[in-house]
C-alpha cells in the first residue's frame, strides 16, 4: 500500500483502457452515509463536460488514474447531492481535532491506495487516512504545478509531518439539511469534557457553533453551555428555537440557567419558560426574581435535603435518585417540618456509619449559612474564612432555599477580574 496526497490527485490525468488521456481529476468525493473513509468517486473534467468516475471502474492509480471503462460510459456530474467533496468541503476548512481538543485548518489530505479484488476483477480503492495541518501540506500545494514532483518530494522530506488521523476529525457542516444527509454528527466531540468542548466551540464562527450544538444531546449541550463565555452562551441560545433551548436549559444547573436567561431579552426568556416543564419553569421564574450579585442570585436549587429524623439508609436512597450536579452532593442538609435549616452532614461521615444511624447525630458545627440578600463579596469572604465547599442559603424565616457551591464562587471571582 502507498499514500497519495489529495493535492497531487487533483489535476491528475485520467486514461481510458486504450491508453488515451480523457481528462483530469476535478474533485474527489466521499459518501459518508455509506463509508466515511472510502473514496466513492472522482469527478473528471472531460471534453464533453464533468463526468463521474466510480472507483469500481478504476483499475490502477500511480501518478495518473487508469480507468477500466470509457468516459462515454461515465454519467454526467449533475450535482453533489449526498456527497462530501474533499477539495470544496475539506481543503482550507476548519475541522475539530477531538484528540488534540482544538480547531485546526486542513492544508492537505493523505489518501491510502489499496488494491482489491471484487466480483473477480482487480481495481484500486482510496481511503482517507489523515489530514495534514502542517507546513508540508501548505508547501506541497503551493509548489504543485510549479516545481518538479521529485524536487517537491525531496524538499518535503526535510520537513516534519504534522497530520491528524481521520478518525480523530469531526467535520463542521453549517447547513442543517446537508448535515443530516451526510450523517455528520459529533459523537466523538460529545465524549470530551464539557470544558474542552466549550474551548473548541469558542474558537468557531457563530454559524459553526450553532451547527455543533444542533448535533449534541441536550445533557451534553447543557454541560457545555455552562462552560461557555456568557456572551457566546447568549448568541448560541438566541440561534435556537425556543423548544430546543428549553430542553437544554432544563438540563443545566438552575443557577447557571437563571444567569443565562437573565441575559436574554424578556420576550425570548418568556418563550423559553413557556416551553419548559411547569415545575422547572416555576423554579426558574423564582430564581430570575433575585439580583445576580446576591447569594440568591448565585445559588442553585439542586441540593440534598432530608428531614431531621432521617437515617443513613434514607440518605443513601436520596443519593441514588439525585440528579443534580456533583458539586452539591458533598453535604446533606437537614430541615425540620417547616423547612427550617437544622444541620449539615458531610457525605464522608455516612461512609462508615450503620444504615439505621440517625444522621442528625453527624452534623458539623458550627452551622454556617447566609441570607438570600448577602452580597457577592460577603459570600466569598465566608467561603474563604471557613474553607467551605458549599454554603446553604436561607430566607427571612430561616428556610433552606438554595446552596452556593465553590465553583459558583470561583466563577463569580473570575468574572470580576
Amino acid at each position: 500500500m502507498s499514500t497519495l496526497p489529495l493535492s497531487e490527485l487533483l489535476g491528475a490525468t485520467v486514461y481510458e483502457p486504450s491508453g488515451a488521456a480523457t481528462g483530469r481529476v476535478r474533485e474527489v468525493t466521499l459518501a459518508p452515509q455509506e463509508d466515511r473513509t472510502r473514496i466513492a468517486s472522482l469527478i473528471v473534467k472531460t471534453k464533453s463536460g464533468d463526468r463521474v468516475l466510480a472507483f469500481s471502474a478504476i483499475s490502477a492509480i500511480d501518478t495518473s488514474i487508469h480507468a477500466s471503462t470509457n468516459s462515454t460510459d461515465w454519467p454526467a456530474a449533475n450535482g453533489s447531492e449526498g456527497l462530501f467533496l474533499l477539495e470544496r468541503d475539506l481543503l482550507d476548512q476548519q475541522v475539530i481535532d477531538i484528540n488534540g481538543r482544538k480547531v485546526v485548518r486542513v492544508n492537505d489530505v493523505e489518501l491510502q491506495i489499496e488494491s482489491v479484488v471484487e466480483a473477480g476483477q482487480t481495481h484500486a480503492i482510496l481511503r482517507v487516512t489523515s489530514v495534514d495541518i502542517g507546513t508540508r501540506g501548505a508547501i506541497r500545494r503551493l509548489l504543485q504545478g510549479i516545481a518538479p514532483r521529485t524536487a517537491i518530494h525531496a524538499m518535503l522530506q526535510r520537513i516534519r509531518p504534522h497530520t491528524i488521523p481521520w478518525s480523530f476529525i469531526d467535520l463542521i457542516e453549517t447547513d442543517p439539511a446537508r448535515q443530516i444527509k451526510l450523517k455528520i454528527s459529533h459523537d466523538g466531540l460529545a465524549k470530551l469534557h464539557p470544558a474542552d468542548i466549550a474551548d473548541i466551540v469558542e474558537d468557531l464562527a457563530p454559524d459553526e457553533r450553532e451547527a455543533v450544538f444542533r448535533t449534541l444531546d441536550e445533557d451534553v449541550a447543557a454541560e457545555t453551555l455552562e462552560e461557555v463565555e456568557p456572551g457566546i452562551q447568549k448568541s448560541i441560545v438566541e440561534s435556537m428555537d425556543s423548544e430546543r433551548a428549553a430542553g437544554i436549559v432544563e438540563e443545566m444547573d438552575p443557577d447557571a440557567a437563571a444567569d443565562l436567561l437573565a441575559d436574554l431579552s424578556s420576550d425570548h426568556t418568556e418563550q423559553i419558560l413557556v416551553q419548559m416543564e411547569p415545575g422547572a419553569s416555576q423554579e426558574m421564574a423564582e430564581l430570575l426574581e433575585h439580583r445576580e450579585e446576591t447569594a440568591a442570585g448565585r445559588m442553585t436549587t439542586d441540593f440534598l435535603a432530608l428531614p431531621v429524623t432521617a437515617t443513613v439508609e434514607n440518605a443513601v436512597g436520596v443519593l441514588r435518585e439525585f440528579e443534580g450536579g456533583v458539586e452539591t452532593v458533598g453535604t446533606i442538609y437537614l430541615v425540620d417540618s417547616q423547612g427550617t435549616l437544622a444541620g449539615a452532614v458531610p457525605l464522608a461521615k455516612l461512609v462508615l456509619a450503620s444504615s439505621d444511624a440517625p444522621i442528625l447525630s453527624m452534623t458539623s458545627e458550627p452551622l454556617i449559612s447566609t441570607h438570600e440578600t448577602t452580597s457577592d463579596n460577603e459570600v466569598a469572604e465566608l467561603f474563604d474564612k471557613y474553607n467551605l465547599v458549599t454554603l446553604p442559603v436561607i430566607d427571612e424565616q430561616n428556610k433552606l432555599v438554595g446552596v452556593i457551591t465553590s465553583d459558583d464562587v470561583i466563577a463569580m471571582l473570575r468574572s470580576k477580574l
